[in-house]
C-alpha cells in the first residue's frame, strides 16, 4: 500500500498486495476501525450543510439557532437535524478513503462511523453507504467530540467485547485526543500541522493528503467572468454620448462595487444550491458543491466582499447605495426562494440585468429613456430564458424530467423556447420604434444608419436560439457570448453603426 507522510500533494491510492491484505485482515480481527465523518469521510461538514438547508427553508431560523446554541452545540445539532431533509447520496465523499474502507470491510474488519454530527444524520450516511457495522453520533445532551468521542468508542468496544485496541481515522485537532489512545492511526485530509502532531503519537498506517488549494477554484467561485454583466452600468453613458471623465470614473468605481457585491451573492447562491448543484451533471464541479472550497471559507468571503462593496457604494453616492441594497435583497430572495418559481425566476433575472442600467444612470447622473428600459427588459428576458432552456436541454439529454431546484419540467422546453424567441423579437421591434423616433434628432444626426442594427440583432438572437435547438449552448448565455467569435463580430459591427449614425453629433 502506498502511504504518504507529510506530503501536501494528493496521493494515488494503490490496492494492497496479497501479503499486505493478509496483514490487514489479521490486524482487523484485533482492532475495529472507527471513522470520523466531517472532513474525513466527506470533504464537508454536516453541521454547516444542515444549517444552510435550514436557513434556506426559512431565513428566520437563524435567530432560533442562536438560542439553541446557548444550550450547547449538541442541542443545536439535534434541533437542526429534526427540521431538515438531508440527501446523503449527494454529499462530497472522499472516494479514495471509501475505496480503502471497502477493502478493510472485505477483509473482515469491523467499521464504525463515529462523528460529532447529529446521530440521526450520521445514521443516514451509514445507511446510504451500507459499509459500517455501527454508528456513534451526538445527541441532544452529548457532543461527541474529542474526549467525549473517545469515551463513546471505549464504551462501544467494551459492549462488543473487543478490549481496548482500536484504530481511528480522523483529520482535525479534536481527533488528537482519540489518536492518543488508538492502536492504529489513519490521517485523512489533515493539515500538515495536524499530521505532524499525529506522527509524534504514532506512525500513521495510512495518510491521504488534502486536496491542494488552487487559485483557479477561488476565481471560479467568485465568478469573475460574470463581472462582464456589470458593463451594463456604462450603457447610460454610451447611450447619452457622455464623455466627461469624472462620470466615467464614478461608473468605473460602481463597476468594481457591483462586481464584489455580485461575487458575494453568487457565493450565497452556490451555498444555498449545494444539493441541486451536486445533482447537476456540470454544476457538481463548482468549488463549493465539490467541496474543493469549504463552506466556512465561502462564508468568510461573503463577510469580506459584501460589506466592502456596500461601503464603496455608499462612498460613491447614497442613491447608488440604496440601489445596491435593493439588488442584494432581491438577489438573496432569488437564491432562497424565487429561483424555484417557474416564470418568476426569469422575470427576476431580467429585472436584475435592467437594475444595473438603472444603477449606471444614477451613478453617472444620466437620465435613462423609457425606450432603453423597455428594450433591455425584453432582451434580458430572452437571455434569461436561454439560460433555463439550456439547463432543461441538459436534463432532457440525461433522461431526467425536471431541473433540480427549479420549477420547470423538461416538457416545458418548447413553451420556454417560444417565449424566449418572442421576447427577443419584441426587443428588436422596440429598438426599431426607438430608431424611428430618432429621425431628425440631435442625438443621431444620421439616424437612418441605425436601421442597420436591426438585421445584426435579429441575426444574433436567431442564431442564439438556433444554438439552443442544436444543444450547442450548455448553460450561461453570457459565457457563450464572451467566447463566441460571431457575437464579438456582431458587437463590433453594432458599435460601428452607432458611431456612423452619431458622427458629428457627439458633444
Amino acid at each position: 500500500m502506498s502511504v504518504s507522510h507529510g506530503s501536501i500533494s494528493r496521493p494515488t491510492f494503490e490496492p494492497p498486495s496479497r501479503e499486505d491484505t493478509r496483514a490487514q485482515i489479521s490486524s482487523a480481527n484485533d482492532a475495529p476501525l472507527y471513522v470520523d465523518l466531517d472532513g474525513t469521510l466527506i470533504y464537508s461538514d454536516l453541521l454547516f450543510e444542515s444549517f444552510l438547508l435550514l436557513i434556506k427553508r426559512n431565513f428566520f431560523y437563524i435567530f432560533l439557532c442562536v438560542l439553541w446554541l446557548l444550550r450547547g452545540r449538541a442541542y443545536l445539532k439535534t434541533q437542526i437535524a429534526q427540521r431538515i431533509d438531508l440527501d446523503a447520496s449527494l454529499l462530497p465523499y472522499n472516494e479514495e478513503l471509501l475505496a480503502w474502507l471497502r477493502q478493510q470491510r472485505a477483509g473482515g474488519r469491523r467499521l464504525v462511523l463515529a462523528s460529532a454530527s447529529d446521530r440521526g444524520l450520521v445514521q443516514q450516511v451509514a445507511d446510504h453507504l451500507d459499509l459500517f457495522d455501527g454508528v456513534l453520533g451526538s445527541e441532544a445532551s452529548h457532543n461527541l467530540k474529542s474526549r467525549m468521542k473517545l469515551q463513546a468508542i471505549e464504551q462501544d468496544l467494551a459492549s462488543h467485547g473487543f478490549g481496548n485496541r482500536f484504530a481511528y481515522a480522523g483529520n482535525a485537532s479534536p481527533d488528537l485526543a482519540v489518536w492518543e489512545s488508538a492502536a492504529e492511526i489513519i490521517v485523512i485530509n489533515a493539515r500538515p500541522a495536524i499530521l505532524k502532531q499525529a506522527e509524534k503519537l504514532r506512525t500513521p498506517s495510512l495518510v491521504i493528503a488534502p486536496r491542494p488549494f488552487r487559485v483557479r477554484q477561488l476565481i471560479k467561485a467568485l465568478r469573475l467572468h460574470q463581472w462582464a454583466k456589470n458593463a451594463l452600468l456604462f450603457v447610460p453613458l454610451m447611450a447619452a454620448h457622455e464623455l466627461q471623465a469624472e462620470r466615467w470614473l464614478s461608473t468605473l468605481l460602481a463597476f468594481v462595487a457591483f462586481g464584489m457585491c455580485a461575487s458575494a451573492t453568487y457565493i450565497v447562491n452556490d451555498l444555498f444550491d449545494l444539493a441541486s448543484d451536486r445533482a447537476h451533471p456540470r454544476k457538481r464541479a463548482r468549488p463549493f458543491a465539490a467541496a474543493t472550497l469549504t463552506i466556512p471559507f465561502g462564508l468568510a468571503l461573503i463577510v469580506i466582499l459584501l460589506p466592502l462593496s456596500l461601503w464603496l457604494a455608499a462612498a460613491i453616492s447614497l442613491s447608488f447605495f440604496g440601489l445596491m441594497i435593493l439588488y442584494v435583497i432581491v438577489t438573496l430572495m432569488y437564491s432562497a426562494r424565487l429561483k424555484q418559481l417557474a416564470i418568476v425566476d426569469v422575470l427576476v433575472l431580467a429585472s436584475l440585468y435592467t437594475h444595473r442600467i438603472l444603477a449606471g444612470g444614477e451613478v453617472s447622473d444620466v437620465v435613462i429613456s423609457n425606450w432603453l428600459l423597455a428594450v433591455s427588459l425584453f432582451m434580458f428576458l430572452s437571455l434569461a430564458l436561454v439560460k433555463r432552456c439550456a439547463e432543461l436541454e441538459v436534463m432532457s439529454e440525461g433522461g431526467r424530467t425536471s431541473a433540480a431546484g427549479r420549477g420547470y419540467r423538461t416538457s416545458d422546453l418548447s413553451y420556454l423556447i417560444s417565449m424566449g424567441i418572442a421576447s427577443g423579437f419584441v426587443a428588436v421591434m422596440l429598438l426599431a420604434l426607438y430608431i424611428d423616433s430618432q429621425e431628425n434628432g440631435e442625438m443621431y444626426p444620421h439616424a437612418e444608419v441605425l436601421w442597420l442594427i436591426l438585421p445584426l440583432m435579429l441575426f444574433w438572437i436567431m442564431r442564439l436560439w438556433l444554438k439552443i435547438a442544436r444543444m450547442e449552448i450548455h448553460d450561461d448565455p453570457l459565457l457563450f457570448a464572451i467566447t463566441d467569435r460571431a457575437s464579438w463580430i456582431v458587437a463590433f459591427l453594432v458599435g460601428c453603426v452607432a458611431l456612423a449614425a452619431s458622427f458629428g453629433g457627439w458633444t
